[in-house]
């Protein structure tokens, strides 16, 4: 038997706050192993070890025997809904990083039960047992596109007619996934940070103790899959209120409230705004994969990866042995969400200049809700120690490499940490000055309905869109129009009502309940506005 390690990290208000002070159990299955902690300040644990079987099982395909262990995990922590998460991943050498996402219980008389949530197995090249996996591999078709993103497969155009395409390729700050096949109106949508989306589906595609080249291959595979979809609008143009699934019938495999393994975060923290495309196309290349043993196609095969990398080849050269000669990897820094460039040279101690001075007020700003962060005392544009200091510990907080140095990774997590506390601060702000009241609006509202009642619905589905991932945020305009009826779905479909897309008494009076808790058990600190770059 070997050893894995397990750390759990809390927040809530998607990523914008840590949930310190949760407590925290572990118990692993078939074991008298038992963990009892708390989070702290950061929201963290400590690292956990656990028994695995040996990391030679997860290096070759035709292993018998199951390659990781299974923990459970329960989390309570005041003012928010208990979590009993079940089946988390344990494998040998490798930390796996659980992130957990905490509702708030709702105001009044709402009171929620507690959340048990069984986390799905891992992919069928992870998975021991291939029987258990009935699904379609998403190479069904061949589905290469040319420089419009249109399709040139004549027998699966005749089921699914042309996407539209972007104009120009970019990384969404959002991806919003479709838990379950397309069809399937009951299964919920959630949006996901789109590095953290990569990160999940490389986790439950493959072993993360797999050479770096094969690591690199097929998270670029993953990340020119998920963009294809987003640059083809391939199911909005269809008439879907989602960019992807996570049916491996159609998409690639995202396991809601999945694990994280540390190399993987690593690594996609550097590569997410890199995809692969061919040469003289703009469009991100459709870049089809399947396991390689159960299920062969004419794309990537996730362990034939390992073999090409253990006789050397780099990660471009797997993927032009899998897709054409002539496919190039392209790093853009059109990523929304993110509202400047990367400088392009790392930042260090002894830098200076603008670039220096963002860094530090976005640091300022964010240790009011991270406190362990310490405070830059003079954010003027000169990389100090203390700037260092500050650095290291968000670097630390978030699971990147604790050098204190502002690389690509580095800035982008930072610009995306700092946008999603200002949000959350904006939105607290906005909800003092509406003066949201005790009782909801004696009206009904529907699409094409307008005025100042909208515009509380509108503010009320930002606040909730921010603690519950399946419901999207709207744009505040005192107009009643589709994607708030999408919105109002999505909620209802969250919280149990009837799916309707009308916001009458029974959905008023759930939209209050939740909005109310929220209020009362998240301590959204003082909201500060951003410092204005000169």
């Amino acid at each position: 038997m070997g050893t894995g390690y397990l750390r759990i990290q809390v927040t809530t208000g998607g990523d914008a706050l840590p949930v310190a002070g949760a407590d925290v159990t572990i118990k692993q299955r078939g074991s008298a192993k038992l963990y009892r902690t708390r989070t702290g300040a950061d929201g963290k644990t400590e690292d956990f070890p656990f028994s695995a079987p040996p990391m030679s099982y997860t290096l070759n395909p035709s292993t018998a025997s199951c390659a990781y262990s299974l923990c459970d995990v329960d989390i309570k922590k005041e003012g928010f809904i208990t979590k009993h998460i079940r089946g988390v991943e344990i494998v040998d050498t490798q930390t796996s990083i659980l992130p957990v996402s905490m509702e708030p219980l709702a105001g009044g008389n709402g009171a929620q039960a507690d959340s048990v949530f069984k986390i799905p197995l891992p992919g069928p090249a992870v998975t021991y047992d291939y029987r258990k996996f009935n699904t379609i591999p998403l190479t069904l078709f061949q589905l290469n596109t040319d420089n419009t993103g249109n399709t040139n497969n004549s027998a699966f155009n005749a089921f699914n007619p042309s996407p539209r395409a972007q104009t120009e390729v970019v990384i969404p700050d959002y991806i919003t996934v479709h838990l379950g096949r397309p069809e399937n109106t009951s299964a919920r949508n959630i949006r996901v940070r789109f590095p953290e989306y990569v990160k999940n589906v490389a986790s439950s595609e493959i072993y993360s103790t797999w050479p770096e080249q094969s690591l690199l291959a097929n998270i670029y595979a993953i990340i020119s899959f998920a963009l294809n979809r987003v640059y083809t609008e391939w199911y909005p143009s269809k008439g879907y209120n989602f960019d992807i699934t996570n049916s491996t019938s159609f998409d690639q495999y995202f396991r809601e409230g999945g694990p994280i393994f540390e190399n993987i975060s690593s690594i996609v923290d550097e590569v997410f705004n890199t995809y692969a495309h061919r040469f003289g196309f703009r469009n991100p290349f459709f870049t089809q994969f399947c396991n390689g043993t159960t299920v062969t196609c004419p794309g990537l095969s996730q362990w034939g990866t390992v073999t090409l990398a253990n006789q050397g080849m780099e990660a471009l050269e797997i993927l032009r042995y899998y897709y054409p000669r002539d496919l190039q990897l392209t790093v853009t820094d059109n990523i929304a969400g993110i509202s400047l460039s990367y400088p392009g040279e790392p930042l260090t101690l002894g830098s200076e200049g603008e670039d220096v001075r963002r860094i530090q007020n976005d640091l300022n700003r964010i240790r009011v809700n991270y406190p362990l962060i310490p405070i830059i005392p003079n954010p003027n544009g000169n990389f100090t120690p203390e700037t260092q200091n500050a650095v290291m510990t968000f670097q630390k907080i978030f699971n990147l490499p604790a050098n204190g140095v502002v690389n690509q990774a580095t800035w982008n997590k930072i610009s995306s940490i700092f946008n999603a506390v200002s949000r959350l601060g904006e939105l607290d702000s906005e909800g003092i000055r509406y003066t949201i009241g005790m009782n909801p609006p004696d009206v009904v509202l529907s699409q094409g309905s307008r005025g100042g009642d909208v515009l509380e619905l509108q503010h009320i589905l930002n606040m909730v869109s921010v603690f519950y991932a399946s419901v999207p945020p709207v744009i505040m305009d005192s107009v009643f129009g589709e994607q708030d009826k999408n919105a109002v779905i999505e909620f209802q479909k969250t919280f149990n009502l009837p799916q309707t897309g009308i916001v009458n008494a029974g959905t008023w009076n759930m939209l209050y309940t939740v909005y109310r808790g929220i209020r009362e058990n998240v301590p959204i600190p003082a909201y500060e506005p951003p410092v204005q770059m000169i």
